[in-house]
């Protein structure tokens, strides 16, 4: 299981990332289809989801629309135009810092002879 600190700092990009490739999704669909691509390393709480949630929805990236799904009112998150942008632009910035990640963990790099 990956720790929730590391977590916490890509949710955002995660969400939009998952948001883009399926048009709309509800927030159980979310946390089910975060834990199923990551072969269950990553489980979310409901408690950490729907704050993200929010705050996308505040700052104009994704809408809500409302469904009754076998008599339960179920909400849906989808990505509006602004939406769409920063999801590439967080993306590519999560893809950065992988990869700037996987260069600092290199042992290549000389760091397996730093005493720490």
């Amino acid at each position: 299981m990956i720790p929730k600190e590391l977590v916490k700092g890509s949710l955002k990009s995660i969400v939009l990332k998952l948001l883009a490739e399926n048009n709309k999704m509800y927030g159980y669909e979310i946390t089910h289809k975060i834990e199923e691509l990551s072969e269950g390393k990553i489980k979310l709480t409901y408690g950490a989801l729907y704050p993200v949630l929010h705050k996308l929805e505040t700052d104009g990236a994704v809408i809500t629309e409302q469904e009754v799904v076998n008599n339960r009112n179920r909400i849906y998150y989808k990505l509006t135009e602004k939406g769409s942008a920063t999801a590439k632009e967080r993306i590519k910035e999560l893809e950065e810092f992988v990869q700037t990640i996987k260069i600092l963990l290199n042992p290549q790099t000389g760091f397996e002879s730093c005493v720490c």
